[in-house]
């Protein structure tokens, strides 16, 4: 049930991933709000990028980051980064489909070379921490970075302001 119910949200925010990166123009992937932030590029990658994490948490105990091949591949348009991110999706999907749901409360790792970088936690936390809710955030800044810039953003949870001022008329 546990996985029936990761499936249920992956789908579903999966396909609001897709319509906010879908929205990227690439005049915006060189914006950045300040010059210490990601820009929209950087950004968009890093979210595509997260997919790709699915597969080592579902199916491995321990994720050795000094051994991940961090693969952004090219962010010049934004046609790629989406591309990249329905390649990555497609991995994730496949990776929570063929989970075994009773390794869910394995405790699960994080570190580079040895030196922990995230506290041990049992594997469905860190899906629901590490994979889902650090999408979530990341999407958030997208969106923040996307209106600063002047872009319109995707509805996902309902009407835009936009498209609620329009209603409103």
């Amino acid at each position: 049930m546990i996985k029936q119910a990761l499936m249920g949200e992956f789908m579903h925010e999966m396909e609001n991933t897709r319509k906010l990166l879908t929205a990227i123009p690439d005049s915006a992937l060189e914006y950045r709000p300040q010059p210490h932030l990601w820009s929209v590029g950087q950004l968009a990658a890093h979210i595509a990028e997260v997919y790709n994490w699915y597969d080592v948490t579902f199916n491995q105990d321990t994720f050795d980051m000094s051994t991940y091949q961090y693969d952004k591949g090219d962010i010049s348009k934004a046609s790629n980064i989406l591309a990249k991110f329905e390649e990555n999706a497609a991995k994730a999907q496949a990776a929570i489909e063929n989970s075994d749901e009773s390794q869910y409360m394995n405790t699960w790792t994080m570190h580079i070379g040895g030196n922990p970088i995230m506290p041990p936690m049992p594997k469905v936390q860190v899906v629901r921490g590490f994979l889902y809710n650090h999408l979530y955030h990341h999407r958030g800044e997208m969106i923040a970075h996307l209106r600063a810039s002047g872009h319109v953003v995707p509805s996902l949870y309902g009407p835009t302001y936009e498209m609620s001022q329009e209603m409103a008329q």
